[in-house]
């Protein structure tokens, strides 16, 4: 039977973008080549953009015990020398636009436990694990997947559908097949990653702490509830193989008293981090995300975060495809928006990994002179982690200052009940004024349309009937100039304005729906 959607990869990316449109009635088909989920930690951090859209899929109502809220001095992110000094600070503890706390320690395994329990309980949604990609052929209405028993190529299956999402990792089968090629940031460094559960009590001063010394480039990070991550850097001296052994491990975590009498270790692994993007995120019905499109450093904690992006990004778009709401062509902006945003993040999280991994004494000590230099202005000192804005062309209305950009979320209150404001309002599309009674200044079929699509239009205040509990939405108009803001499902802002633009901000949304792009996969606004 043919699908809507096909899917390779039954990661955190694949299975996130199955729900999202499996709960909106799509056919969805994941091939996953392993027969059992990964058992052991990943990422081990994520942000509250991320948070916001596994708020969307349903998982943040149950499961929002699985994260762990940054905490810490100086931002929680901090950047320390050899010796200990402060270098710079990240503020990992501001607070976010999206309504969760900015930075959150997770445990892989479970998250990928919740999120394939969720999608099996999706009555369109089917997850065949034990199946590798083998061939890919399209034409100009389907994609066809052809997937044999990972071991056994003898027993093969050939799946149809109107598209096909690779999000099989940084090794994509479904990338290599359709020829699409990979940039790649010239970083490369080989890191040892040490998992551990804390068998004490202690309290670290940082969720993440980077030693930026030449003797031993060290990362420690708190990952997620009962959990903590050491990360070391292969010198030239040390090859991969004695790296990567269990004594070699305690060895390196020996200087901040983690001992084989006060944690018990989880895994231990080498990776090598790098940098890289596709040229292509789209070639006709494939589309690509997650690793199998993008690899960056793990020094921002952005690898999930960018995947989730991606699927949420996908995922609204193919369901109104499918639907009949929207024309294939919103699908020219995927490459171009997402490929644009990653880029901004890998570029920080390179700067990040070259002052990290400096191993030269000589350039260790003036890069430590020049960032001490700096501790005499706070600004300098603690900076924001990098938000970064959709590249183009977009689907977003043009020439809006604030269009690309990440919208906002805060606690609102309704009929005596507080809460998150998705949560009591919901609506893929979120149409929200600070004016009283939006919908007057729209004509029925407008406001029949945008419903249609799962749209939402609220009036936010102090009163009633839902009430700005905290004054963010007040803060957030009053810092955008503006009194209406019109997002998207994944929570971008599609448009601005005042009371006057309302109706227009639709009718924009309406006619983009169905137009043509110029496809750039490189161009970003600044």
């Amino acid at each position: 039977m043919k699908a809507d959607v096909l899917i390779a990869g039954a990661g955190p990316v694949g299975l996130l973008t199955a729900i999202l449109l499996g709960r909106d009635g799509h056919r969805v088909t994941v091939i996953e080549r392993w027969p059992a989920r990964y058992p052991l930690p990943r990422a081990c951090t994520i942000d509250h953009e991320a948070l916001r859209i596994l708020q969307s899929a349903g998982v943040m109502a149950e499961h929002a015990d699985l994260f762990e809220p940054s905490r810490g001095e100086r931002g929680g992110y901090q950047i320390r020398n050899g010796e200990g000094a402060l270098l710079r600070a990240i503020d990992w503890n501001r607070a976010a636009e999206s309504g969760w706390a900015n930075t959150n320690g997770f445990y892989q395994p479970d998250l990928e436990a919740v999120l394939e329990s969720m999608a099996a309980d999706i009555p369109t949604v089917d997850v065949r694990r034990g199946w590798s990609v083998a061939a890919v052929t399209q034409d100009a209405a389907t994609v066809s997947l052809t997937v044999c028993r990972t071991g056994d190529e003898a027993e093969q299956e050939t799946l149809v559908g109107s598209w096909l999402i690779g999000a099989d990792g940084a090794n994509s089968a479904v990338r290599d097949l359709v020829g699409i090629e990979s940039v790649d940031s010239g970083f490369e460094a080989d890191w040892l990653v040490v998992d551990y559960e804390p068998l004490d009590d202690r309290e670290w001063e940082a969720f993440v702490t980077q030693y930026c010394d030449p003797r031993q480039p060290a990362t420690a990070v708190n990952s997620g509830p009962g959990r903590r991550r050491f990360e070391f850097m292969r010198r030239a001296d040390v090859t991969a193989l004695e790296l990567a052994r269990p004594d070699t491990a305690w060895a390196l975590m020996a200087p901040w008293n983690v001992t084989p009498e006060n944690a018990r270790l989880e895994r231990h692994a080498v990776y090598t981090f790098r940098g890289t993007r596709v040229t292509e995120w789209r070639r006709g019905r494939v589309l690509l995300a997650g690793d199998s499109a993008h690899l960056m450093p793990p020094f921002l904690g952005q690898g999930l975060c960018s995947g989730l992006r991606d699927a949420s990004s996908l995922a609204w778009r193919l369901s109104l495809i499918e639907s009949g709401a929207a024309g294939s062509e919103i699908l020219d902006t995927y490459g171009s928006e997402r490929s644009a945003h990653v880029r901004e993040i890998i570029d920080a999280a390179v700067a990040i990994g070259q002052t990290v991994c400096e191993l030269d004494p000589l350039k260790a000590a003036k890069r430590d002179a020049r960032m001490l230099a700096e501790l005499s202005d706070p600004d300098a000192v603690t900076v924001d982690p990098p938000q970064p804005r959709l590249g183009e062309p977009s689907m977003t209305r043009h020439g809006d200052v604030w269009a690309g950009r990440l919208s906002v979320q805060a606690r609102v209150e309704v009929n005596g009940r507080a809460a998150l404001f998705d949560d009591i309002r919901g609506g893929r599309w979120q149409l929200i004024t600070s004016e009283a009674d939006p919908e007057a200044l729209l004509s029925p079929e407008l406001s029949e349309w945008f419903t249609g699509i799962g749209g939402t239009i609220t009036s936010v205040s102090a009163g009633e009937p839902v009430r700005d509990i905290d004054g963010r939405y007040r803060s957030w108009f009053e810092n955008h100039g503006c009194t209406a803001v019109l997002s998207r499902p994944d929570f971008y802002i599609y448009g601005t304005g005042m009371a006057a633009d309302v109706a227009p901000l639709l009718t924009s949304l309406r006619e983009r729906l169905h137009s043509s792009f110029i496809p750039t996969q490189e161009g970003a606004r600044s």
